[in-house]
């Protein structure tokens, strides 16, 4: 290292800045280094860095700007890291300031500095621009950037001392409007994809947005003083808060669902099931028989009910081995290609209602549990004997169902009584549950180790919990009527409840033998079938 030089790295992105480049490597000629990371500049920009003797260059394609500015200071020679972007300038006072401040190397303080926003040119100090405080300065041992793709920031816990430095950073935000339309799309597109089935939008919450920003922007932030100028500017930032709603709309309107549908010689029950999932008012795009060991009967209620239906239907199957609900359930979910999966019993009878209501609260880390109308003995007799499907009358005031409230459907109400938050297991049961196949692969499905019934399903959820994931009891929606069956043998229970407590104590988040199996091969045989 040269002698007067600061012992940090100035770490920037870079991607066709030529323009102020010259500008911002001279002013950062102190630096001992500068880091830059590029991500597809096609004009003069490498030839300018070239030309700094203490300038680095690496390239990498664009992951988002937290996931990017973490990786620039991970290549950097030095722990002490200033951010800064190739729009930035700082003027001399603050690089002295720097030089104090990495001298002193106190590894608990972060620095921010105060940045000064220009458009065309011009200092703007109002249309929310002033003041812009940011933390810059940090040693990258003890803190980075959150892994946002956008409104990426660093993360400082409160053991951290934040201080000022000395001087300002002039930035040249915008040279014009079009420097403006080009950012608020970049923008609210990686908005849209960071937010995409994690927050709710809608047209009416876009307009509202938009409109805030303007009056707030252009009257309380005094956008009006700046003429012209502010006008641009507030009606600017008014789009992309009306634009990022917009497109988290679109993005989240074209979520895909699986129903995957457990199975095993009830063939039926299944066919009523099957009818029911062509009824709904939103149709899946996918249906997926997970099978566990049943005969040629129930394969011919799938084959034909997939030549005479329009939605695409898969038939994952095992042999019969006893009851292994939980592998079943992995081979179907590896089979699956939708975003959102809903998983049934092959005897529950659904309400037309039934996917709608699931993917209306659906989100990303949100484990939807529904609840079950229970079909009496008699009545599930005189259904399956009927072979129709008398949805009209398997509703609240019907005769023979338990649970009689269950079958009350109140779409709205049950927006706001799921109880969010809930982590119990108490009333976990995998015959009406949805999540995002991500969180699901996040913690590689359900435990194929629980052989025998019981357990599997608040296995999972617990694995499920301990990554994160809230639960949303589904309640007055997503209704499903569960006709009557003799109950299950329970002589697994106490090996499958050793499994539970294990995974409780340790808060496991991945199983050894999970999906994961059959990501490839969903319908692959059991290592034991060819011993």
């Amino acid at each position: 290292m040269q002698a007067n030089k600061i012992p940090a790295s100035a770490a920037m992105l870079v991607k066709n800045s030529e323009r102020y480049l010259p500008e911002v490597l001279a002013a950062l000629s102190a630096f001992d280094e500068v880091l830059l990371l590029d991500n597809g500049s096609t004009d003069s920009t490498l030839e300018i860095a070239q030309q700094f003797e203490n300038v680095r260059i690496h390239t990498h394609e664009f992951t988002g700007f937290g996931p990017m500015k973490n990786l620039a200071a991970s290549l950097a020679k030095h722990h002490w890291i200033f951010s800064i972007d190739s729009d930035e300038v700082p003027d001399a006072e603050l690089i002295e300031s720097i030089r104090e401040a990495v001298a002193h190397n106190d590894p608990q303080t972060v620095y921010s500095l105060s940045r000064l926003n220009h458009y065309n040119g011009r200092l703007i100090k109002g249309c929310g621009w002033y003041p812009d405080v940011l933390p810059r300065l940090y040693q990258r041992n003890y803190v980075s950037f959150s892994n946002r793709r956008v409104h990426e920031a660093l993360s400082i816990g409160p053991q951290f001392n934040i201080r000022s430095l000395k001087g300002i950073l002039k930035h040249y935000s915008f040279q014009n409007a079009e420097g403006l339309i080009q950012k608020m799309q970049q923008y609210t597109t990686l908005y849209a994809e960071e937010n995409r089935f994690k927050k709710t939008a809608s047209p009416l919450k876009a307009l509202l947005h938009g409109g805030t920003s303007f009056l707030k922007n252009y009257l309380l932030k005094k956008g009006i003083l700046y003429g012209y100028d502010g006008l641009i500017i507030s009606a600017a930032n008014a789009q992309g808060s009306y634009y990022k709603y917009v497109k988290l709309y679109e993005h989240n309107r074209n979520v895909s669902v699986a129903l995957i549908i457990t199975t095993y010689n009830r063939p039926d029950a299944l066919a009523l099931v099957l009818k029911s999932a062509l009824a709904q008012t939103r149709l899946p795009q996918e249906i997926i028989i997970a099978d566990d060991g049943s005969d040629r009967r129930t394969t011919e209620v799938i084959g034909k009910f997939a030549q005479a239906s329009p939605v695409p239907v898969k038939h994952t199957w095992q042999q019969d081995k006893g009851f292994r609900a939980a592998q079943s359930r992995n081979r179907a979910i590896a089979a699956a290609s939708s975003d959102y999966l809903i998983i049934i019993d092959g005897d529950m009878i659904l309400d037309p209602s039934f996917i709608a209501d699931h993917i209306a609260i659906a989100r990303k880390g949100r484990l939807i549990q529904g609840s079950r109308v229970l079909i009496t003995q008699n009545r599930t007799h005189d259904i399956l004997n009927d072979r129709e499907l008398l949805l009209p009358k398997l509703s609240f005031g019907a005769h023979g169902i338990d649970k009689r409230f269950a079958a009350l459907r109140l779409p709205k109400l049950a927006k706001f009584i799921g109880k969010r938050g809930n982590q119990k297991h108490k009333g976990i049961k995998s015959c009406n549950m949805g999540f995002f196949r991500d969180d699901a692969l996040a913690v590689n499905g359900f435990n194929n180790e629980f052989v025998g019934w019981g357990r599997e399903d608040s296995e999972f959820i617990a694995r499920c919990y301990h990554n994160g994931m809230k639960r949303h009891n589904l309640k007055f929606a997503g209704i499903a009527y569960h006709l009557w069956h003799n109950e299950a043998d329970r002589a697994a229970l106490p090996a499958n409840d050793a499994l539970l407590k294990a995974t409780l104590e340790e808060k496991k988040i991945r199983c050894e033998h999970g999906v994961d199996e059959f990501l490839e091969h969903p319908d692959k045989p059991d290592e034991s079938d060819n011993k």
